[in-house]
């Protein structure tokens, strides 16, 4: 019989707490089962009739429990719990207080979705965040149960072997090569990993004395370099920027041919989803490279903040996932700046700003009750909001304090758990700055404020409230705004800093003279929050658009999509700031409008309007790529080539320029002839998605045909992601087919369904089999609850309120009780979608026939 108290929310107990697990696996690859024997040393800080270990899925066999200096005990019984993922060893007789060892034997099976220990095609992999190391070692699987981890493994011969440190010892043992691994530091179960299959790794290459490597399938080791020399590049800067040494003797990164997150931290051996790490630089878009770059680095991060300080409980998953989304931006820049990271943080946190604005958000630290839970936690806000917040700590700081309170963090810290009051009093210690209030305020609250901004001579009128996007909908709560204002005036540009901590304020701007010019009232993009300007305010920036920022059109933009929104602009407005962008020559503030529009044609209109839009934009973009044409010339840069790529995706995928897509499928024609100087790099994803939604039956079968033979893993979900995009009812059928074969991985499911549903042609069918097979499309994605997330989340690309209510219905009729959050987020969202469709819809309409 269960014990009562265990629930799905039981948290183990403090008075039992491992030291070191000494454990030995055997896998069988044919088999897909594995058995074990560990030995766990134990502190009892009391004396105890009870031991509750973590476990999924594991027969547990011989247990022994051994005093130190004393005798064994063997359980009287052995009671598991399903709920609570728990079982209970209950002893005859109170156990002593003091050290011991606990013995245990297992079996278990490789688990059939993306965690636990899995198979990912030719090679066995684990995932243990957040809590799936029960699935494989009978364990104390929180956060806080830090130990010391020496593990050997029992596998077929002629496989590479990787483990959190370096192999200390392999031996051959009957049929099997036993491969032991050297003890690592002190680490929390989750950021435990073994990894084993015929990979192939980079020569060995230090920084100092930590050897480095780069693995993946012989196939595709041609694809590891660039990685590498991320891994190189980074990892001395991040050892600067802690001033503390890398703590886990080696780096290993290793491609993951079927995984379910971008990558995994684990101490030692970095775990990636193969388009996260794998490239070939002289065909990678820039977009590739750099989404790589900010990966490893991202991990890298963790090594020191999540791994060398190490939460407490998962309500403190921020501490580690905002700071590596930070610093990985930071760090990257310091690189390569020529690649302007801070406006890609920008764009990322756009995300954040969008899900925030809802009702159904959460704070970046929320309660967290069980471990269910905290697969809800690996979101927008908790990596893009509290990476946006930490750099809006770091500007009200300075560069240098937020530095040193991190360093005493680490200091004082080190090897153990922090919640983050630690964090706020180091950063405040450093800084002898009052940093609570600003960070609690930001941390422990959800949403964000609206600050509307009046000049009025040479003051500045302030006021905040809550941001919501539903319109109608009001909030007496505010925040310590850190602000920095940026105007010109008679003496030129100047700015100042202003702490808005009231809900209005009346600010004089002390720098200058004269009459101000223009007022920006967010400089550099770097506040958490939307500005509304009045008027006249917006006139001034509007007619100095040249003279602001890219950070800075790009918000004034996503600013006035969100007033229309939220109900508080019309979408005139906004159309009318978008036709003043026709001269942009800048690739980011492009994308920026280009997704805006896009939205418009796609989401509010339909029919002669969708016609009228298109045929608009053309009109104010299309002679931007006239002048630059297709073919890069000798010597271009990065700009120039990602500003053609915002054009051509401007004008062939939203507003659907006859010659364009001509053009894309003569180029993509040619490039899969083996023609590489057919299209430049950063034009790929584009051209090939235009020239699959006019394509036939041959373009269909090419893509589907060479999709699982590319090595290259960008290649392979552009052509994967190309199949959902072909707009021939036949087409879009056969497409359909593919959701349940073997042709879509188990990671690329939510991203499939969701291009399923962005098809025009395809949509309705697909949903209505989506209805009817919903339990099937969930189970599909193995249970992995970010994909279960976002199969839920792709249902906010239907358009209409009898979607809505179908939406509604399905998912309480068959509630998916993983994405209790992204339930409701997604229902609000789409609802909102819906009623600005309605609302904006004939707006558009009407601002389209009053263009000439």
């Amino acid at each position: 019989m269960a014990h009562p108290t265990e629930d799905k929310n039981f948290r183990l107990p403090l008075t039992v707490r491992p030291q070191r697990y000494a454990a030995t696996l055997t896998l069988d690859l044919e088999a897909k089962t594995f058995s074990g024997q560990q030995t766990v040393d134990v502190t009892l800080a009391e004396p105890t009739r009870e031991i509750i270990l973590h476990a999924i899925s594991l027969k547990l066999g011989d247990v022994t429990f051994r005093a130190k200096g004393g005798a064994s005990h063997k359980p009287a019984s052995i009671q598991v719990n399903a709920v609570s993922e728990t079982v209970r060893l209950t002893f005859d007789a109170p156990l002593p207080q003091g050290e011991a060892q606990l013995d245990v034997a297992w079996t278990g099976p490789f688990t059939d979705g993306l965690r636990g220990l899995y198979a990912a095609g030719k090679v066995a992999a684990t995932q243990f965040e957040a809590a799936d190391a029960r699935r494989v070692f009978p364990s104390f699987d929180e956060p806080a149960f830090k130990a010391k981890w020496s593990l050997s493994v029992r596998v077929p011969q002629g496989l590479a072997v990787l483990g959190n440190g370096p192999v200390v010892k392999e031996e051959q043992d009957g049929a099997l090569t036993k491969v032991t691994f050297q003890e690592t530091e002190v680490l929390s179960s989750y950021l435990i990993a073994l990894v084993v299959g015929p990979l192939v790794g980079t020569p060995v290459e230090h920084v100092g004395t930590v050897p480095v490597r780069t693995w993946a399938l012989e196939e595709k080791k041609h694809l590891t370099r660039f990685g590498q020399d991320v891994a190189l590049a980074v990892l001395p800067r991040l050892q600067e920027y802690f001033d503390l040494p890398y703590a886990f003797t080696k780096v290993d990164q290793v491609g993951i041919p079927d995984f379910e997150a971008g990558a995994m931290e684990n101490a030692g051996l970095i775990t990636y989803r193969e388009v996260a790490l794998l490239l070939d630089p002289a065909t990678a878009p820039l977009s590739v490279q750099k989404r790589v770059a900010e990966v490893v680095t991202h991990e890298l991060a963790h090594q020191w903040f999540g791994n060398w300080v190490t939460m407490v409980w998962w309500d403190d998953l921020w501490l580690n996932e905002a700071f590596a989304t930070w610093i990985a931006f930071k760090i990257v820049d310091q690189w390569r700046p020529e690649w302007r990271m801070w406006l890609d943080f920008d764009s990322h946190r756009t995300s954040a700003l969008f899900l925030d604005a809802l009702k159904s958000t959460h704070p970046i630290h929320g309660e967290v009750n069980n471990a269910g839970e905290a697969g809800e936690s690996f979101d927008a806000i908790t990596y893009e909001k509290g990476g946006a917040v930490l750099r809006m700590i770091e500007g009200f700081l300075g560069e240098g304090p937020f530095r040193d309170g991190i360093r005493l963090y680490m200091r004082r810290h080190a090897r153990a758990n922090a919640v983050k009051e630690d964090l706020w009093s180091a950063l405040g210690e450093a800084a002898k700055q009052p940093v609570e209030e600003l960070a609690t305020a930001w941390v422990g609250q959800s949403g964000f404020p609206l600050v509307t901004a009046r000049v009025e001579g040479r003051e500045v009128s302030l006021s905040q409230e809550r941001f919501y996007s539903e319109p109608g909908v009001a909030s007496d709560e505010k925040w310590p705004v850190p602000m920095v204002l940026r105007y010109e005036d008679a003496s030129g540009v100047k700015e100042q800093r202003v702490l808005l901590r009231d809900k209005q304020a009346t600010v004089k701007l002390e720098a200058g003279s004269g009459a101000v010019k223009w007022l920006c009232a967010n400089a550099g993009s770097t506040g958490f929050y939307r500005v509304a300007y009045d008027k006249a305010t917006l006139a001034g920036l509007s007619a100095n658009l040249h003279v602001l920022a890219p950070s800075e059109r790009i918000s004034l933009l996503a600013d006035q999509w969100a007033l229309v929104r939220s109900g508080r602009a019309t979408v005139g407005d906004m159309l009318d700031l978008a036709a003043l962008f026709g001269n942009e020559e800048d690739d980011s503030v492009l994308d920026e409008l280009v997704g805006r529009l896009a939205y418009v044609e796609s989401r509010l209109v339909e029919g002669e309007d969708q016609a009228r839009v298109r045929a608009w934009v053309a009109r104010l973009l299309g002679p931007g790529l006239e002048k630059l044409g297709w073919q890069a010339l000798a010597g271009e840069t990065d700009r120039v080539k990602l500003r053609r790529a915002a054009l051509v995706r401007a004008l062939g995928g939203l507003a659907r320029e006859p010659k364009v897509l001509e053009e894309a499928r003569r180029r993509v024609t040619s490039m899969l002839k083996g023609e590489r100087d057919a299209l430049e790099p950063n034009l790929l994803d584009a051209a090939v998605s235009m020239a699959a939604r006019a394509g036939d039956s041959e373009l269909f079968d090419t893509f589907l045909q060479r999709m699982p033979k590319e090595p290259d893993p960008a290649t392979q979900r552009r052509y994967l992601m190309a199949l959902t995009a072909f707009e021939e009812p036949a087409l879009a059928e056969r497409a359909r087919a593919l959701f349940f074969s073997d042709t879509v991985k188990t990671q690329d499911v939510a991203s499939f369904a969701t291009g399923l549903l962005a098809n025009r042609t395809g949509r309705e069918s697909w949903w209505a089999q989506m209805r009817k097979q919903w339990k099937d499309v969930v189970a599909r994605t193995g249970g992995a609850p970010m994909l279960v997330r976002r199969i839920v989340e792709s249902l906010g690309m239907l358009l209409t309120r009898e979607h809505l209510d179908a939406v509604r219905t399905l998912l309480k009729e068959q509630p998916v009780n993983d994405a209790q959050q992204a339930t409701a987020q997604t229902l609000e969202r789409l609802s909102q979608d819906v009623e600005l469709r309605e609302r904006c819809g004939p707006e558009v309409s009407a601002w389209l026939k009053r263009q000439p």
